[in-house]
């Protein structure tokens, strides 16, 4: 069996992740499309608007065989992470062929050349970046001269809709893995756009106008339909703040992308409301969705130091939801995986990392459980 792999979040399922697994099938020559998604919170540290398992569902409903869960570790982190987490996860089954996933531009060569020019980094490449810098230009702005003139595509490295198709580049080069690539243009709205539009509207446009009509245009029937359950958002915010209050500086210390006295900053604005809180701490160097984000992964207990031993250990494979109708096929594929298959809550026949990283993802289901006031079960669902 081939199978074709698609990294996401779904946060919610919407027309454009149908398009997605729809052109992709097109594209490819697979027989099966396997997705593997973000478990109760996402990689900007916000709440998915309904359970894991939910939207498994809905992937499943809208085209896809199979939904793994990428574990909460790597869900929760930055870019990099993110890609490095699902990459590996993915590679570890040997039917995984390709990876799709949508973009704003470019095409297979210029998605790894730009991967490429990252990981060699020639002497020309940092001289630019060097030079561009002592001229007073951004980071960011340096380093996207600094692919144009080595041959890059800068759109590739700076439009947020292709970022997260770099990152994976970058994984599979560094893995040294034979997987193909199949960047598919986005239709319509482009990620983080929050206003809606007719059909194909972003996440964010969705889960900023839940209460408005318009939105049954841009998603699913059967997505719209379980809206009614979607997550107590107010919840959330009252553990984070609850959780920020009870953390010890030391401890957010070792949390990705905290530190230089960031988290006394953060210590200091605790007796705000979470808005608050975020709006003081975000600078032009710490991103609001930096500040989320670690927010989120100290809620959640989510350590630099142990994501790293995650990125180098035996992990699991989880299913969250398969196609009823080729459930055996599908279990059998993933069987070949070097890493067990896990249906259940309970995780045995783990290595040590694994029933570390698996504890993550079942202290991060309990957390979403206890939020929305639910009992949901943590075991796989046939659709």
């Amino acid at each position: 069996m081939k199978i074709l792999a698609i990294i996401s979040e779904f946060n919610p399922f919407h027309n454009g992740h149908k398009y997605l697994l729809e052109r992709a099938k097109e594209l490819s020559d697979c027989d099966a499309v396997l997705c593997i998604m973000s478990g109760g919170f996402t990689q900007r540290g916000d709440m998915c608007i309904m359970d894991k398992y939910t939207r498994a569902k809905h992937a499943v409903s809208g085209g896809a065989d199979c939904v793994i869960q990428l574990p909460a570790p790597f869900a929760v982190a930055p870019a990099e992470i993110f890609a490095k987490g699902a990459i590996k996860i993915l590679l570890s089954i040997p039917e995984v062929s390709a990876l799709a996933f949508g973009c704003e531009s470019g095409d297979e060569y210029e998605f790894f050349k730009a991967a490429e020019l990252f990981i060699d980094e020639s002497d020309n490449f940092k001289t630019i970046i060097n030079k561009k810098l002592s001229e007073g230009e951004s980071y960011i702005k340096s380093y996207a001269e600094a692919f144009e003139a080595c041959g890059g595509n800068r759109d590739i490295v700076t439009n947020p809709n292709n970022i997260l198709g770099f990152e994976y580049c970058k994984a599979i080069l560094r893995a040294g893995a034979d997987i193909d690539i199949l960047p598919v243009k986005r239709v319509g709205a482009g990620f983080g756009d929050g206003e809606l539009k007719d059909n194909y509207s972003s996440a964010s446009a969705i889960r900023n106008n839940l209460t408005d009509i318009r939105i049954s245009d841009n998603i699913p029937p059967y997505v719209y339909n379980d809206l009614k359950y979607s997550a107590d958002l107010r919840g959330f915010h009252s553990f984070l703040r609850y959780s920020l209050f009870r953390a010890e500086p030391k401890d957010m210390q070792r949390i990705i992308g905290c530190g230089e006295g960031l988290e006394n900053k953060l210590k200091s604005l605790e007796n705000n409301n979470i808005e608050k809180i975020i709006e003081n701490a975000t600078t032009k160097r710490y991103s609001s969705s930096r500040i989320k984000r670690i927010l989120c992964a100290n809620a959640l207990g989510l350590y630099a130091d142990d994501t790293q031993n995650f990125l180098g250990a035996d992990l699991y494979i989880k299913p969250l939801a398969v196609k009823k109708t080729r459930a055996n096929e599908i279990l059998a594929a993933l069987s070949k995986s070097v890493y067990p298959v896990i249906t259940d809550a309970n995780g045995k026949g783990l290595s040590a990392e694994g029933e570390q990283c698996f504890d993550k993802d079942r202290y991060e289901f309990a957390v979403y459980n206890h939020i929305n006031g639910t009992d949901k079960k943590d075991y796989m669902v046939l659709v």
